[in-house]
């Protein structure tokens, strides 16, 4: 029974080593790293209304960073960041960016919605459009089709006039949205673009129509620009401290607590494995900052350790057996990890919230890490010294940091 105990405990450190060994190359390689780290380049971009005198609105910022996240996509630059700022604000981060100023020349233009003729003549330009005038509709089948209004009705029924039994194409800069059919001149204003629409396309082309009623022009307020030799450099300066620090604490716990302190070591490598791949299923960008807050994690872990084995030895020098010292001393030390834990994913949680950019990328390390934490550096912990005690091999409680002469008799 008891050499089941053993053979338990080393099957779960041969399997999970062996996961970590096997999965660890394709993980680190995989990582996305932020333009800190990679190099690149940070603007932050100002919207504002071309045609003056209308306010920004949400819809149109949002559509706005939409429309830059596709034209980052057609220039070719993989997982561009962009996020929308307060009312009028959108921050932009692409790493790997060798040209940085033809990129930016491209990203400051201004969106451009018109409906173009067979001849690729422009025939309406966003500004033709009353803003938010785009709607859906459903017709007697449950379909979707978009409404739209114009400012100038005579205008419109001028166009399709002259384009009846011919279409007016739509485009969002140069790309084609959709291509409708003029069946018959328009009068008063207002129109329906019919097709095989789904609801979610049909949603998608209201919106830009809608954007497009709004031109907003982006003007730069911050930039910053990282070279990669830079970012690299970094990198390896950020890991090198954290991996010397860290193997300096494992030695002091080993030194301290001897077999707690191995199981230390062995959690809190599991908990650096588990980390890398929360990251990377949640397909997050890893900055400096990030790396800042996942060392923190690592002494944050070690220090759940910490609390742990000193509530166990205590229990120990108090004259219990070691299953009993296990079990009152991780009682006892569950509540205060628990709580310290808790506060920093409040306080975490309140920096994600008011925070921006490096501020909630560092929130959202910590958050995974606390939350790792609690899996390998309490219950994993708690697991693999309880197999070992179990096992009846290691019953000296100097195995456990105390001396025979600081055990009190019951």
């Amino acid at each position: 029974m008891f050499g089941k105990r053993i053979v338990a405990f080393l099957a779960i450190i041969v399997i999970m080593f062996g996961v970590i060994a096997w999965t660890s190359p394709s993980l680190v390689k995989d990582v996305r790293l932020g333009l800190d780290l990679k190099g690149g380049f940070e603007v932050l971009y100002e919207a504002t209304p071309l045609e003056g005198g209308e306010a920004v609105t949400p819809e149109s910022l949002k559509e706005t960073a939409r429309s830059l996240e596709e034209r980052v996509d057609a220039i070719g630059i993989v997982e561009p960041e962009i996020t929308t700022e307060g009312s009028n604000r959108i921050r932009l981060r692409l790493a790997g960016v060798e040209n940085e100023d033809e990129v930016r020349e491209i990203l400051a233009k201004p969106i451009q919605l018109t409906f173009r003729g067979p001849d690729g003549k422009v025939e309406l330009a966003g500004n033709d459009f009353k803003q938010n005038g785009a709607g859906i509709g459903y017709d007697d089948l449950g379909k979707p089709f978009v409404t739209i209004e114009l400012k100038d009705a005579a205008k419109f029924e001028e166009i399709t006039g002259r384009l009846t039994g011919q279409y007016l194409a739509i485009y969002l800069d140069e790309e084609e949205l959709s291509r409708p059919s003029v069946n018959f001149p328009i009068p008063g204003g207002s129109a329906q673009i019919s097709g095989d629409y789904t609801t979610d396309e049909a949603k998608e082309l209201r919106d830009m129509i809608n954007l497009g009623s709004l031109p907003l022009k982006l003007t730069e307020k911050y930039t910053q620009s990282v070279g990669a030799k830079l970012g690299l450099e970094s990198l390896k300066d950020t890991v090198q401290a954290g991996v010397i620090g860290t193997v300096i604490i494992l030695v002091f716990l080993v030194m301290l607590f001897r077999i707690p302190g191995i199981i230390a070591a062995i959690t809190v490598i599991t908990y650096t494995w588990l980390l890398i791949l929360v990251f990377n299923l949640m397909n997050a960008t890893l900055t400096l900052p990030g790396i800042a807050a996942f060392v923190l994690g690592i002494g944050m872990a070690i220090d759940a350790n910490i609390i742990m084995y000193e509530r166990i030895k205590e229990e120990i020098r108090s004259g219990k057996s070691l299953l009993s010292s296990l079990k009152a001393g991780s009682k006892n030390s569950f509540r205060t990890i628990m709580d310290a834990n808790i506060t920093n994913i409040i306080a975490s949680a309140v920096l994600y919230y008011i925070g921006n950019g490096a501020i909630r990328g560092f929130a959202l390390t910590m958050i995974f890490s606390i939350l790792v934490s609690m899996i390998t550096n309490i219950f994993l912990s708690r697991l693999l010294i309880m197999l070992l005690i179990r096992s009846n091999l290691f019953t000296k409680p100097s195995y456990y940091g105390v001396k025979e002469a600081e055990i009190r008799e019951l």
